[in-house]
């Protein structure tokens, strides 16, 4: 039988997404989807852009997500959260899901049903 798969999906401020892929790719994970996200807070940090001080609602985040076996979560989390850390509130989330069926595009390639 499989072993249990997890999805990790974190949300990390875009500055620290190198230091982050660079971090996974040294333990060699290769398949990371990473994509630009918009979050809505309202607990935004107050800026200031050209002498107006501003408190922005949608924080620019980026998203990387890594699907995972399950004895290697702890040591994913860890890592990405190392990584993305800056010391500062609002530097992200991260998420752990279960993955139930992995489905390929390619009809040549049936459905994989994953241990849960």
């Amino acid at each position: 039988m499989n072993q249990p798969m997890k999805l990790v999906t974190a949300r990390v401020r875009p500055h620290k997404i190198d230091d982050v892929v660079a971090a996974l790719a040294s333990i060699g994970m290769r398949d990371v989807s990473v994509t630009e996200n918009r979050d809505y807070s309202q607990k935004g940090d107050r800026q200031i852009y050209r002498g107006m001080e501003f408190t922005p609602c949608f924080l620019s985040m980026m998203k990387v997500e890594v699907i995972v076996p399950e004895d290697r979560v702890r040591t994913i989390v860890d890592l990405i959260g190392s990584a993305a850390q800056t010391g500062q509130r609002g530097d992200g989330k991260i998420v752990v899901s279960g993955i139930e069926l992995e489905v390929n595009p390619n009809p040549a390639v049936a459905p994989t049903r994953l241990a849960l």
